[in-house]
């Protein structure tokens, strides 16, 4: 990244400073070392960013922004853009920015499979464009605008995953980016305590659709009803398993770890280095999105069989003590993603044990219980043991007891526990898998069974 002061002051002219500064970075942590930053100091509701200038200017900071109704305090070091709002500065800034740099924007949501549909694109673009995405989850009101800022001046495609937790949030970001290219992954149930309903979810969702530039293009799960009937309102390219969609998926087969596919009337074959039939899905939005951008066949498949996702999407990790392979899916969860997981591991061949360690999911709304359930219709055959871990997976453990008397269940509190329970299963016949929301840190059982491996060593 690199702009100016005099490209700031376009559109902020309260400027104290006399001579132009190249910033290099943006930062809003002042405990970030940067150099040539820009810092912005954000105000919330247990914090203010203004009290820790000194401290920004020593992590690097050559200026700062600065809101008018905080006086300013003596022995600043650093020249100040007076402004209003130090945020809606920040996203302004951001929007001037991706308009000077004119990227092709691509926007991202959907309520599971963002991170991967976007590391998917970023896969196919890259072997033809210079590339930049969405680094970890940077995709709110305030991680979106400083991903934009993070990019180099000569990108040629950007890729922005747009999260949300209620209504007005997706419309503020893509208003910000203004993607011709704009992605839905599908339609969940993540977000149904503050959204109430599928609809009102979809509908926040088909937010990302108002920033969109006129010749713009909406790709979407052709075969979700709620996205469906976007399209006789506009250019809208649709993907899933039947014909009826613009990219329809065919001849799913397990390969090398990974899965490949046919789309459409061709018998040409794509292949992932992922397991799971969601990800055959999310593949397809990038295949899309590949060919909408004109780049040829024989790279994006190139790209596609050489991704690397973003950590904790069905990771693989190897307890050498035991010889077990253990399946990190525990970034999140819900009753949509944790289903499609527990299908894709009920398939994985090769393993006679296996272990599926299954934690709370959180923002259900007032069905919780019936979701935490709902869960247990696609614990298949093969898996012999389930483990759950928390308060609200108990609901799990107990329809399992009732409805699948041949899979042996135990339920814990703590993670303290599950680590002792999985640690004495586990041999080179066991496969694991490990799923639950965000806030369980489900991966730190991994952490504790790899933390016994070196301890033996």
């Amino acid at each position: 990244m690199q702009i100016t002061s005099t490209f700031i002051q376009t559109a902020y002219p309260s400027y104290t400073g006399t001579e132009e500064i190249t910033f290099t970075s943006v930062f809003t942590d002042s405990r970030k070392q940067v150099e040539q930053g820009l810092f912005v100091p954000l105000v919330g509701e247990h914090f203010d960013g203004h009290s820790f200038i000194q401290k920004a200017v020593a992590s690097g900071a050559v200026a700062s922004l600065w809101q008018t109704d905080h006086p300013v305090p003596e022995g600043v070091s650093i020249p100040l853009f007076l402004v209003e709002d130090t945020l809606l500065t920040l996203q302004t800034i951001a929007k001037m920015y991706v308009q000077k740099c004119k990227p092709t924007v691509i926007g991202v949501t959907g309520s599971n499979g963002k991170t991967t549909t976007k590391d998917m694109i970023e896969a196919v673009c890259q072997t033809t464009y210079k590339t930049y995405k969405t680094q970890g989850n940077f995709n709110n009101h305030i991680g979106l605008p400083l991903t934009i800022l993070s990019m180099p001046e000569e990108t040629e495609v950007l890729i922005l995953e747009m999260g949300m937790s209620g209504f007005g949030e997706i419309s503020l970001l893509t208003k910000i980016a203004n993607p011709s290219i704009a992605v839905i992954t599908n339609i969940g149930d993540s977000h149904l305590e503050q959204l109430k309903s599928r609809e009102n979810i979809a509908k926040a969702k088909l937010e990302i659709t108002e920033g969109l530039t006129a010749d713009g293009v909406l790709i979407i799960d052709g075969d979700e009803p709620l996205l469906n009937q976007e399209k006789d309102k506009m250019r809208t390219i649709s993907c899933g398993w039947t014909k009826k969609n613009n990219w329809f998926v065919h001849h799913i087969e397990e390969k090398n770890h990974g899965l490949s596919f046919q789309l459409n009337d061709t018998v040409d074959s794509y292949y992932i280095p992922y397991l799971g039939e969601h990800n055959v899905k999310n593949a397809t939005y990038a295949i899309a999105v590949g060919h909408r951008l004109t780049i040829p066949v024989e790279q994006i498949k190139e790209g596609l069989a050489k991704l690397v996702l973003t950590g904790m999407r069905f990771e693989t990790v190897q307890d050498n003590r035991s010889g077990a392979l253990l399946i990190n899916d525990a970034y999140n969860a819900s009753p949509t993603s944790m289903k499609a997981a527990l299908t894709t591991f009920s398939q994985i061949k090769g393993y006679p044990k296996k272990i599926a360690v299954l934690g709370d999911m959180y923002e259900l709304g007032a069905n919780e219980k019936q979701m935490h359930e709902s869960v247990v219709e696609t614990i298949g055959e093969s898996v012999t043991f389930v483990l759950t871990v928390g308060e609200k997976s108990k609901w799990i453990h107990d329809k399992v007891r009732r409805v699948k008397p041949n899979v042996a269940t135990q339920h814990v509190q703590t993670k303290e526990e599950a680590v002792n329970i999985v640690k004495e299963k586990l041999d080179a016949k066991t496969v694991v898998l490990f799923k639950a929301s965000r806030g369980m840190a489900l991966e730190t059982i991994i952490d504790g069974l790899i933390k016994e491996e070196h301890d033996h060593e």
